[in-house]
C-alpha cells in the first residue's frame, strides 16, 4: 500500500490533473482507500468505498480545484 500512495504522490501535477478527470477520477477513490487501509481508518475506508461505487462523477470537480490550489488531492487521514 505505501508503494501505491509513494507512487501517486510523486506524480506530475499535470498527470494527476488528468487523472482527476470525470472518467478517471476512479483511480482517486482507489488511492483514497488505499490511504485509509494503509492508516487502518474504518471511517476512510467507508468513505472511499463510497466514493468508489456511488459519486466517483461528483469529486472531480473538487479533485481538480484541490490539486490547483493544494497541489493534492486531499483525504481525512
Amino acid at each position: 500500500m505505501k508503494d501505491i500512495i509513494k507512487f501517486f504522490d510523486n506524480l506530475p501535477l499535470i498527470v494527476k490533473i488528468i487523472l482527476a478527470l470525470p472518467v478517471l477520477d476512479v483511480v482517486w477513490a482507489v488511492y483514497r482507500l488505499c490511504r485509509s487501509l494503509n492508516k487502518n481508518n474504518a471511517v476512510g475506508i467507508i468513505l472511499a468505498i463510497v466514493m468508489l461505487l456511488l459519486c466517483p462523477a461528483i469529486f472531480w470537480l473538487i479533485d481538480i480545484l484541490t490539486l490547483l490550489v493544494v497541489k493534492k488531492v486531499i483525504w481525512i487521514d
